[in-house]
């Protein structure tokens, strides 16, 4: 059996931290945007037919908040001169901010156009962020394919949102 060194275990717990406390930061910012306004203004909008039950959205994000941490974790564990290891980070950290200020603008600031705005160009982060670390590590890109899709399908939603009201 292989043992780590104290610098290997050093480096596995900041990889991990680096990963799963921004995802935290994240989930946490957008519920804090996010639950005070469900019942007072979410609620009282016009929504399309394929809007889902409110009950779909926590179990679907916990899932994607795993998988997204899973990819950067994968990505931040590379040797520091990987080909490609920086640029496939920062633009999942850039994503990763995106989808926080989604929940504001969208819930807080109570503005499904800002939310529209922001999740377009959050798509288009998603989709560099998956292209990028494709070259680095296809298991992490692979983890960011059903982000893109469900961004994908929010993006529509938060369209019809904003057109029908």
């Amino acid at each position: 059996m292989l043992q780590r060194t104290a610098n290997q275990n050093r480096r596995w717990f900041q990889a991990l931290l680096l990963t799963i406390l921004p995802v935290v930061a994240t989930s946490i910012l957008g519920q804090m945007a996010t639950y005070p306004n469900i019942e007072s203004w979410y609620s009282t909008l016009e929504k399309p037919s394929f809007n889902p039950p409110n009950w779909v959205f926590a179990p679907v994000w916990t899932t994607l908040y795993i998988l997204m941490a899973y990819a950067a974790w994968r990505v931040i564990r590379l040797p520091i001169r990987t080909p490609g290891r920086l640029a496939t980070l920062t633009l999942f950290y850039v994503q990763l901010a995106l989808n926080a200020l989604w929940s504001w603008m969208f819930f807080a600031m109570q503005s499904p156009v800002a939310g529209l705005v922001n999740i377009i160009v959050q798509i288009g982060f998603i989709l560099a962020t998956i292209a990028q670390a494709w070259n680095v590590d296809k298991t992490a890109a692979l983890c960011l394919v059903p982000l893109a899709a469900w961004v994908s399908f929010a993006a529509a939603l938060n369209f019809a949102i904003w057109f029908l009201n």
